[in-house]
């Protein structure tokens, strides 16, 4: 298999930032996206026009949403260090990693996940070099 075949083996290979919405809305809710992954076009009155809008404006919170769509709804392996670097549309997905269920998601593993996060942050902060911390 050629590496053109992998690439269209992503589940994002030819479909859209409405459809991708549409289903990760469809299967959780506006609720529980804002708590996985904190974008206050989920919070705040959202819609799918309205967040679709927000999401082609801001590539961060763009590809924040393909990668969980990759990794949470289509339940696929986290991507390695190279492909991590890629965005979520570019990265080559092998012929062997299929789509599985999408993750039974809630708002406790939502809150746990926001606490370790917390603390990795801290810990780097801690870690590197800050001339204001004597």
């Amino acid at each position: 298999m050629n590496t053109e075949d992998e690439y269209k083996n992503n589940p994002l290979h030819g479909v859209g930032l409405e459809q991708v919405l549409n289903e990760l809305v469809d299967q959780y809710d506006w609720e529980i996206l804002f708590a996985y992954m904190n974008l206050n076009c989920f919070k705040t009155n959202p819609s799918i026009k309205s967040s679709v809008k927000f999401l082609k404006k801001t590539i961060w919170a763009k590809e924040k949403v393909e990668a969980f769509y990759l990794y949470q709804y289509k339940g696929l392996p986290k991507a390695d260090d190279i492909q991590f670097e890629l965005s979520p549309r570019e990265r080559i997905v092998p012929a062997h990693q299929k789509p599985r269920e999408p993750a039974e998601l809630s708002f406790e593993d939502a809150e746990r996940l926001r606490v370790k996060k917390a603390k990795v942050t801290r810990e780097r902060g801690a870690s590197s070099f800050n001339p204001w911390n004597k």
